[in-house]
């Protein structure tokens, strides 16, 4: 359904404004939500660790998809803000970019310890949390007093997660286009799809498992995008065909070839 309306809405773009931008904005939207892929492991990483009841879940989704919202307009806003200003820093997002991408090609799998998040450390040592979960609820009275609950400090290391990988993702829209209008809906739609694509990848991710090479390719793409931006300007139709073909040329890949060291199944 997601989807559906993400589909719909590029065509409005079309009519009203034109094919330049509704390629846009669908490269925009493959980018946003190929990179969410990455969001959903951290996600069920981050429930695994905390033993959040799957009941109460999707409420952590929910409220961590309208903290994104906010968050993502503020900086996208910034990032326009940034690229008219000073044109220059274009260059800096397209090499970070890149260096991203080739960061992630070469990490092994790490573990994820919530412990380590500043966001953690500070709500454990300021505010005062219960013990036990309270069914979904984020606050709860004990002994007299207001008190978090853990599904709270859940939804705060989940908040400065999406800011993390809003970093890498942000950028790399804006390297697609710069129209506010394009990015901003394009990051939206693929956001508001967050909790249904947790729905529907978090028992099959783990098979995957060449996705983050073409999350690599993706990135270092939009990076060298970025760089020649004046040298040579790469058309989003083409734009839209690396992207596509990286994110489901991974996906086949890891549906053909078994991960390394796998046992055959009968």
């Amino acid at each position: 359904m997601w989807l559906a309306a993400a589909l719909l809405f590029m065509g409005g773009v079309y009519v009203r404004r034109g094919s330049e931008h509704a390629l846009a904005f669908l490269a925009g939207y493959l980018v946003e939500w190929s990179l969410s892929a990455d969001n959903v492991f951290i996600f069920l990483m981050l429930f695994s660790f905390f033993r959040v009841p799957r009941a109460s879940q999707h409420k952590v989704l929910f409220w961590g998809i309208v903290g994104a919202v906010i968050m993502r307009a503020i900086l996208i806003t910034t990032g326009i803000a940034l690229i008219r200003s000073v044109h220059w820093i274009v260059y800096l997002f397209g090499v970070f970019l890149a260096v991203t991408g080739a960061r992630m090609a070469l990490r092994r799998d790490e573990a994820v310890h919530p412990e380590k998040n500043p966001v953690f450390r500070l709500v454990r040592r300021v505010l005062p949390m219960t013990a036990d979960y309270h069914g979904a609820r984020f606050f709860a009275r004990e002994n007299g007093r207001w008190m978090i609950t853990p599904l709270f400090l859940v939804l705060a290391v989940v908040e400065s997660t999406d800011i993390a990988f809003a970093v890498d993702s942000v950028p790399a829209v804006l390297a697609i286009t710069t129209d506010p209008f394009v990015v901003y809906t394009s990051n939206i739609f693929a956001i508001l799809g967050l909790r249904s694509l947790y729905s529907a990848l978090a028992g099959i991710l783990p098979m995957f498992h060449y996705l983050k090479y073409g999350l690599a390719v993706i990135l270092v793409f939009v990076g060298a995008k970025m760089v020649l931006s004046e040298l040579v300007p790469i058309p989003t139709p083409v734009a839209l065909g690396v992207v596509a073909l990286a994110l489901l040329g991974a996906i086949g890949l890891s549906l053909l070839l078994p991960p390394p060291g796998a046992k055959p199944t009968a």
